[in-house]
């Protein structure tokens, strides 16, 4: 079956092409729509005059193709809330350090960290100013003090602060990944600072907080423990902030965090639980038709609850379609079905194409629907119980194959044991499921017997237990896995070559594998000599210096302090695996580098300096020096100033004046990130 045929499978792939160049390019709203317009007008003359003879060329195809593109842009544009006049950003100057009157309301409730509650907010107005957009906000933490709730409305004289850059190489992007989210500021405030509005408005995202908020007050009654209760959250209510760190740790470890969350699997079982509850209504007049409205009803319900996360509300979109196609009596291909999922979804979420659970879930659905059958058909168990396991192992390999280089590229690491914890868990997750909607059931009617919570806790209990046991066997948990950009290309290229030869063995395909391997081979060859042979780095590290020097594949890395923090640590992972370095050691700080025709000195809270006929080309202070900067400048010459992160932000204050009254570079890492000095040449 040749995927291409599908015009709504060519149709998907205009939209993300467009979706891709609207996100990747400025263009502005005006000119998208006006393309687009344009595109339509055309098309549209074409399909109504000569639709005969477009009929057999294929102008009208490419025509068709270059509105969807441009479709796709208009639609990143469209939802671009900065494009719009009321969006707050175009309302009032925003400037740090500015106090404003703000009125907000809460949107949705983040995982907190160790000093704030943290949450989604919308805006209503700044200064009495009506205004639209979000923003996330950060109340400090008070144990005396009750958590917010979704759709409660404050006012509050409040700061509103950029989101920080990322200020040391290949360090996560959290100001991309809340662009992507339309978040644009934060703001740090306490709950002392709010002033709470009563409001009659409630919204959607409101009511399933309060549902879920009442599921889990009738729950905590039965002493669940907070892991477990934690579990339950994330596999029925789709909401996993209350995880602990150890136990979503070692989710990841084991290979199992998709059972964490809500996704087809998830849906899919029920889905079937629902069909075998709605099956009565069938025997009605238009029974089948009440059934699937309700079905359909059911599952946008559960989405809605379980706060509408890109992988829910693929789910969702995706068995929403088989139903009714289903009721419909129309044949289904999974292909298509797909395709028009992941094509409503991106007209109404266009960013979520870039989300990684929205991602990771097509490329292990269409990987299992495409790769499945080939690895199933090679056995076929005469026993029923070995054909599940077997079918549930095909699947789970078929999942993996799919998504290996993606997850790889975004999280450098692989699971070995993962297909053990999948062949425990999955086949009893539908039993786990099916229980915990009765005991969630019976809990809201106040009719659950003590005894079957008592188990049902056990079960996630000894849940939780195997997969810590699984994700301490560390010999079969391979990190710091370099993987970039190229690699994820090139390994999907080896992967649909592999498909093809499954599919069909010839010669032909057997040369596409080959072809596919070289090409591998040539992007690892590549990867390991396009990275720097000599670099030294002053990373930003916050009340601590952290120096490194990269010489070929070797890293020195040296810091002030005995052990390195897991801060520190991961700093310096995400550089050597960026870089494919593996050859990592430990140094002293120095004074004095000499870096080929380049000299450094480190002048630290000591103050010393006196060094004569010592011109160096940096300068690096960190641990606050008390020195008078004018004549350290008239004395040593230096040609660059670098301010590292342990210093008082006061006295770097005063060394950006003065650097700045004598035209002299300035570098402080807290603003500019880390600093980088290349000598290789």
């Amino acid at each position: 079956m040749q995927l291409m045929n599908f015009t709504i499978i060519k149709l998907t792939i205009c939209l993300v092409i467009g979706i891709a160049i609207g996100y990747s390019f400025s263009i502005p709203l005006h000119l998208s729509l006006c393309i687009t317009a344009w595109f339509l007008a055309i098309l549209s003359v074409f399909y109504f005059t000569i639709k005969k003879k477009m009929a057999k060329t294929n102008w009208f195809g490419l025509l068709s193709f270059l509105t969807m593109v441009g479709i796709g842009v208009l639609t990143v544009n469209f939802h671009n809330e900065k494009n719009f006049s009321n969006h707050y950003t175009n309302q009032i100057s925003i400037e740090n350090d500015t106090i404003k009157m703000v009125t907000f309301r809460i949107r949705d409730v983040l995982k907190s960290d160790n000093f704030y509650d943290k949450y989604v907010i919308d805006l209503i107005e700044i200064d009495g100013k009506k205004v639209s957009g979000r923003s996330l906000i950060n109340i400090q933490k008070d144990s005396s003090q009750t958590a917010l709730k979704v759709d409660d409305i404050f006012i509050s004289k409040i700061v509103f602060k950029s989101l920080n850059q990322p200020l040391n190489p290949y360090q996560f992007n959290y100001k991309n990944y809340l662009k992507n989210k339309y978040i644009y500021h934060q703001i740090f405030s306490s709950n002392q600072s709010l002033l709470q509005v009563s409001s009659n408005t409630h919204t959607l995202f409101g009511f399933a907080d309060n549902i879920r908020e009442y599921i889990n007050s009738k729950l905590k009654s039965y002493h669940f423990k907070p892991d477990e209760l934690a579990i339950i959250n994330a596999l029925l209510l789709g909401q996993r902030q209350t995880i602990s760190k150890t136990v979503y740790s070692n989710y990841t470890n084991a290979g199992a965090i998709h059972i964490l969350a809500v996704s087809g699997l998830h849906v899919g079982i029920i889905l079937i639980i629902l069909g075998l509850i709605l099956k009565p209504i069938e025997s009605f007049k238009h029974g089948k038709l009440v059934k699937t409205i309700l079905l359909v009803v059911l599952l946008w319900c559960f989405a809605f609850i379980a706060g509408l996360s890109a992988s829910v509300t693929r789910a969702v979109t995706m068995f929403s379609i088989i139903t009714i196609a289903t009721n419909l009596k129309r044949p289904t291909n999974i292909y298509n079905t797909l395709a028009i999922s992941i094509f409503i979804l991106l007209l109404f979420k266009p960013m979520f194409l870039f989300d990684v659970g929205f991602q990771l879930s097509y490329l292990a659905v269409f990987a299992i629907v495409t790769v499945d059958p080939l690895i199933y058909k090679r056995w076929k168990p005469k026993y029923r119980i070995i054909d599940f396991y077997w079918h549930t192992f095909t699947v789970t390999l078929s999942a993996q194959l799919g998504v290996i280089p993606i997850s790889l590229y975004y999280f450098h690491q692989f699971p070995g044991l993962f297909f053990i914890s999948n062949l425990v868990i999955i086949p009893f997750l539908g039993f786990i499921l099916g229980l915990g909607i009765l005991i969630i059931l019976l809990a809201i009617l106040g009719i659950l017997p003590e005894v079957l919570a008592n188990a049902y806790s056990r079960m996630i209990g000894i849940m939780n237990d195997f997969i810590a046991w699984v994700s301490r066997q560390d010999f079969f948990l391979l990190e710091d896995i370099a993987f970039n950009l190229l690699y994820v290309i090139a390994s999907y290229l080896v992967i649909i070559s592999l498909i093809r030869l499954l599919k069909k063995w010839c010669y032909s395909n057997f040369k596409y594998l080959l072809i596919t391997v070289i090409i591998f081979q040539s992007v690892a060859i590549y990867s390991n000599y396009n990275k720097p042979t000599n670099e030294f780095i002053v990373f930003h590290k916050n009340k601590h210096s952290l120096i490194g020097n990269t010489t070929g594949n070797s890293f020195l890395v040296a810091s002030d302090s005995d052990s390195l923090s897991q801060a520190a640590n991961n700093i310096i992972k995400n550089y050597t695996i960026g870089y494919h370095i593996n050859d990592v050691k430990k140094d002293f700080l120095q004074s004095i580098y000499l870096l080929k025709h380049k000299k450094l000195l480190i002048i630290d809270s000591l103050g010393i300096y006196n060094i004569k006929s010592f011109e160096p080309d940096y300068l690096l202070l960190r641990q606050s020096p008390k020195i008078n900067l004018n004549r350290l400048i008239d004395s040593i010459k230096p040609k660059y100033i670098i301010a590292d992160g342990s210093n008082y932000k006061s006295y770097m204050k005063n060394w950006e004046t003065i650097c700045k009254k004598r035209t002299l570079p300035f570098h402080q890492t807290s603003e500019k990130g880390a600093f980088i000095i290349e000598y290789n040449k």
